[in-house]
């Protein structure tokens, strides 16, 4: 989710659509079940995370090459950095979810889009 300020110090943050994929894109890719590896590059995850989704195995990881890939965290930060690195290194299907989880359960009111919105909770099996 890169973030810079205009010239009166507000903050931009702007959507890079080769780089992430929207909250709405992702519940949608979901609820398709289009084949896609969630990964969670939190270093300490906690509370909600996706249904599925894996706990990244290491700094180092590379993501298969036949699979689209999506790096989650909190707030985008992180996953859009790993992205970023991990993209640079050749991996053009990884991509980072806009707004992290925060963004991603906002976004998703369950009166809207019914009560499947992939949000588990974290427990100590999961991940």
């Amino acid at each position: 989710m890169p973030l810079h300020y205009r010239s009166d110090n507000k903050p931009v943050v702007e959507f890079e659509p080769r780089l992430e994929i929207s909250p709405f894109t992702l519940f949608r890719r979901l609820r398709e079940e289009q084949d896609l590896l969630l990964v969670d590059v939190r270093p300490e995850p906690s509370g909600l995370t996706l249904l599925g989704a894996i706990r990244l195995p290491d700094p180092d990881w590379q993501p298969p090459e036949d699979q689209d890939v999506l790096l989650f965290d909190n707030d985008g930060t992180t996953a859009v950095t790993i992205a970023q690195r991990l993209q640079s290194q050749g991996h053009p299907a990884v991509r980072a979810l806009f707004g992290g989880l925060l963004l991603y359960e906002f976004s998703l009111d369950p009166e809207v889009v019914g009560e499947g919105t992939f949000l588990v909770p974290l427990d100590k099996t999961s991940l």
